[in-house]
């Protein structure tokens, strides 16, 4: 009677058991590096340009519920002319990181190309996200800040933060020598010339081989600010081995510590996200994440992950993020 009992709840509530990842639909894939801010009744996605379609530089999607998902208008139609000259060969744009500042949405994103540590991150900017509303339109607002082969940094994968003590941050950076914050000039949203990076997470390089560690996005939450970044290796499809770490720390500029009391400037951290167990192995890889307050459903982690299912295309994740009762953060996956 009792397996009865249970069989028949079972088959009763199949639609309480579906995740918001679950229920997704639209134009989902491909998706990679995206981030997510709401404006007025929508929410805007911007994520990595895929170089196709009207999204090739940075792609741009709508939705009025977080589940629906179509084409917005893309930022660029061209790559900034100070972008082409600093990066020759970069197609494309990565990586993008939006946030409201002095009364104007911010988009940080990167120019690059693989394996090259020449990097730049530039700042684009506008009133509004809406296409329809007065005031919009993006601003090229130029160079943000550099890095060059005689630098020991990779200025890729922007994240914005403002601290408690109203100033702020840029932290940035993908292999060599790991993670960096940069302080800002609160007025342009750049880095000031002569400003010294500081190090919030590296990993050891073991036997010679790369240590990757990148993605990083920071958010203030109960006291501590929490350091999120992606390990390991993605773009590789379902065989990618991206897995996200999170750390924590009084102090903006670090230490970010796991809660074991591991350091991130020592490749340490506790996992957020990881792949699908054995049994499911679907999504693989997930990764490069952003973390968005939404006032009508709390803080939602966005990423991407590679479906296996769907030739290791990079497709969107959205997950809602509880606080467990020792105060640290776990998605709803």
């Amino acid at each position: 009677m009792r397996r009865l009992a249970l069989a028949l709840l079972l088959l009763a509530e199949p639609a309480s058991a579906q995740t918001l990842n679950d229920r997704l639909t639209g134009n989902v894939t491909p998706v990679h590096d995206p981030v997510i801010a709401r404006d007025g009744n929508h929410y805007h996605l911007f994520s990595t340009g895929l170089g196709q379609g009207k999204g090739k530089l940075i792609a741009s999607r709508t939705s009025s519920d977080l589940v629906s998902w179509t084409d917005g208008e893309p930022v660029f139609q061209v790559i900034p002319a100070w972008a082409q000259q600093a990066i020759p060969g970069a197609t494309n744009l990565w990586a993008p990181d939006i946030s409201f500042v002095n009364g104007r949405w911010r988009l940080y994103y990167s120019a690059s190309t693989f394996g090259s540590n020449r990097s730049a991150i530039g700042l684009a900017s506008s009133l509004t996200l809406d296409p329809q509303a007065p005031g919009y339109g993006w601003r090229d607002d130029g160079q943000v800040v550099m890095s060059t082969d005689k630098d020991n940094f990779n200025a890729i994968d922007p994240n914005f933060i403002k601290d408690r003590d109203g100033r702020h941050w840029l932290s940035l950076g993908s292999f060599w020598s790991g993670l960096k914050l940069f302080a800002l000039d609160p007025t342009s949203g750049k880095v000031a010339p002569g400003t010294k990076p500081i190090a919030i997470a590296r990993r050891p390089v073991p036997r010679g081989a790369p240590a990757p560690v990148e993605a990083p996005f920071i958010i203030d939450h109960g006291g501590f600010y929490w350091l999120f970044a992606s390990y390991d290796y993605c773009c590789k499809g379902a065989a990618s081995t991206y897995y996200t770490v999170v750390g924590r720390s009084k102090d903006i500029r670090g230490p970010y510590r796991g809660r074991d009391g591991s350091s991130m400037l020592e490749g340490g951290g506790t996992i957020f996200l990881r792949a699908d167990l054995p049994e499911k192995q679907r999504f693989r890889g997930p990764g490069h994440v952003g973390l968005f307050n939404d006032a009508a459903g709390g803080t939602h982690v966005v990423y991407h992950a590679y479906d296996r299912e769907n030739k290791g295309a990079p497709a969107l994740r959205i997950a809602p993020i509880h606080w467990d009762a020792e105060g640290w953060p776990v998605a709803q996956q």
